[in-house]
């Protein structure tokens, strides 16, 4: 963004965020810290004090391994919870293969880092087993698992 702003470039970013999520064009995720750097040019610095500014408006809110995105877009269960209720959606059966990490980052818009931690959280309560070759397997469904 060339040229200095008496109002604060950071304060123009976000009124440019904010005109983006009124008018639907952004209404999930929001860009990337490093593609908002690149599409204003400027700092990390001002990029994310333009992001705080839209927190503390309660606009946008951070979610670990996805980013920033825009308050109530998202369904606001954790991700264990939104992965644990695919077993009885689907519904998957004790041996039945987990869909692979890379289907659950693209259906939940999370990180691997993200949904490697949630499926590990899984596999500690006996919900899933991760076999060597083929992925993770379902190990008990969730109402099993609670009872035993």
């Amino acid at each position: 963004m060339p040229g200095a702003s008496p109002r604060g470039t950071y304060l123009l970013i976000a009124d440019k965020l904010r005109k983006a999520m009124r008018e639907r064009r952004i209404t999930d995720k929001l860009p990337s810290e490093a593609q908002l750097m690149r599409d204003h040019s400027v700092s990390r610095t001002t990029i994310r004090r333009a992001l705080t500014t839209l927190q503390t408006e309660s606009l946008i809110h951070s979610e670990p391994g996805v980013g920033w995105v825009v308050s109530g877009s998202r369904d606001p269960r954790s991700l264990v919870d939104r992965l644990i209720e695919i077993i009885a959606e689907t519904p998957l059966a004790v041996g039945d293969a987990f869909p692979s990490e890379a289907k659950l980052c693209e259906r939940f818009g999370a990180s691997r880092t993200a949904v490697r931690s949630a499926l590990a959280q899984m596999e500690g309560q006996g919900l899933l087993e991760a076999v060597h070759g083929k992925g993770r397997t379902v190990r008990a469904t969730p109402t099993s698992a609670t009872t035993s």
